[in-house]
């Protein structure tokens, strides 16, 4: 289990949020952690303050003890991820526990420049900060498909529209809920590596599970995921007609299988596309949301400086 301790340095950093939160009546103080540290102490630097105070970590084991001192924890479950993907993802995941208003103001504390240390405080203005879903947007999808499969998916499918494969950009598909209906129109489009695995390899909530997608993606084929978030197929070709659908101009065939099969079956279609690694989700035949790929962890290098060529003289 991971570590992180809690030095005098960690409490004025505190102390400032602290005050931060008051003068602005933010909704919550959030503190992202690289691992378990001093609840009591933390606790007593934050006592003063009746704002919430929320802890993040990666790991269950990380938050354990956090609740007992009237801390509220949010595991993450995102070891290795980029800074900004960790904080917005606590934030998804304190705004669908209905911990913040999605349109709420947070005091963020995290380690920006050295891990293991609080060295970074933000005010968080989460209309304007986050560029993932919101609560309220997974809420009109959740009459068709379970709220906790549509985020584990879509968050999987930021991933691969972020990140890519080896180098290359990845474009894929997956169908969520209504299993047995979509199946109805879907041929294999090659070996299927998920056909036959128990149920536990093929849980979209397994860490090497959601590996093995991220590395079947670059084949051909949709992915039929059921309403408790597993796989029933990979690599499956969508047999769907199309002609009463309206599109925008540009998207391909995966866009139009997608629209189909939703607008065919009571299921959300999430598509990740290959050119630029947007997310589109479609429910009955239509575009309902639209995420944008999020950015890249920060790179340091060296600062390079060219002195201008110097002017002639007149």
């Amino acid at each position: 289990m991971a570590s992180q301790r809690f030095t005098k340095h960690s409490g004025a950093v505190l102390g400032v949020a602290v005050n931060m939160a008051e003068v602005l009546s933010a909704d919550a103080i959030l503190i992202l952690l690289d691992g378990s540290t001093d609840w009591k102490r933390l606790r007593s630097e934050t006592k003063e303050t009746k704002t919430p105070i929320l802890v993040a970590a990666d790991t269950a084991e990380d938050l354990e003890g956090a609740s007992e001192f009237g801390l509220i924890p949010l595991v993450l479950n995102k070891e290795k991820a980029p800074l900004l993907e960790r904080l917005q993802h606590a934030l998804l995941e304190a705004a669908t526990d209905e911990l913040i208003r999605t349109n709420g103001d947070v005091i963020a504390i995290y380690s920006g420049f050295q891990q293991g240390r609080m060295d970074s405080i933000s005010h968080l203005q989460l209309d304007e900060r986050m560029r993932r879903l919101t609560v309220r947007d997974l809420q009109r999808l959740e009459s068709s498909v379970p709220l906790k499969t549509i985020k584990a998916v879509v968050d999987l499918a930021v991933q691969i529209g972020r990140e890519g494969r080896e180098g290359k950009a990845v474009g894929t598909l997956f169908v969520v809920g209504h299993s047995r209906r979509v199946m109805e129109h879907c041929n294999d489009g090659g070996l299927d590596p998920f056909r036959g695995a128990n149920r536990k390899a093929r849980n979209l909530y397994d860490r090497r599970v959601q590996e093995d997608v991220k590395e079947i993606a670059q084949m051909d084929g949709a992915f039929v995921v059921n309403s408790d978030g597993n796989i029933e197929r990979s690599r499956q070709m969508l047999e769907v007609a199309h002609q009463d659908l309206t599109m925008s101009k540009g998207l391909g065939a995966r866009h139009w299988a997608a629209a189909a099969i939703s607008a065919k079956t009571k299921a959300v279609a999430v598509v990740v596309s290959q050119s630029t690694g947007t997310v589109r989700l479609y429910q009955n035949g239509e575009l309902v949301m639209r995420i944008e790929p999020m950015d890249k962890a920060v790179k340091w290098q060296e600062f390079n400086y060219e002195p201008p060529a110097p002017t002639p003289e007149a």
